[in-house]
């Protein structure tokens, strides 16, 4: 058991967001309805970014969803979760 405690500590990322941050979606094809985007049966895809509108409980925040995901529950799991980051090179005006 220790040496799997090891390896699990080294891959743990801690995860905390704000309210306003700007979080990338991982969601499955299946569950979406768009039809802008190609279904493929086991692939993930973080899709977004979406703003934190509110933190529930320490693993769970409220996402605010366009209209087209609202199929979908807008209440999500920190691991369902990836931030995103702004590329500052892009902004240079």
């Amino acid at each position: 058991m220790r040496g799997s405690k090891l390896y699990v500590d080294t891959r743990y990322r801690n995860f905390e967001f704000q309210v306003g941050d700007k979080v990338y979606l991982k969601i499955s094809p299946l569950r979406m309805v768009t039809r802008s985007h190609k279904k493929d049966k086991l692939s993930l895809r973080y899709i977004g970014p979406y703003d934190v509108i509110e933190r529930i409980r320490p693993v769970t925040y409220w996402l605010s969803l366009p209209m087209a995901l609202s199929n979908l529950y807008d209440v999500f799991h920190v691991l369902q979760l990836c931030k995103h980051e702004p590329d500052l090179s892009q902004e240079t005006n």
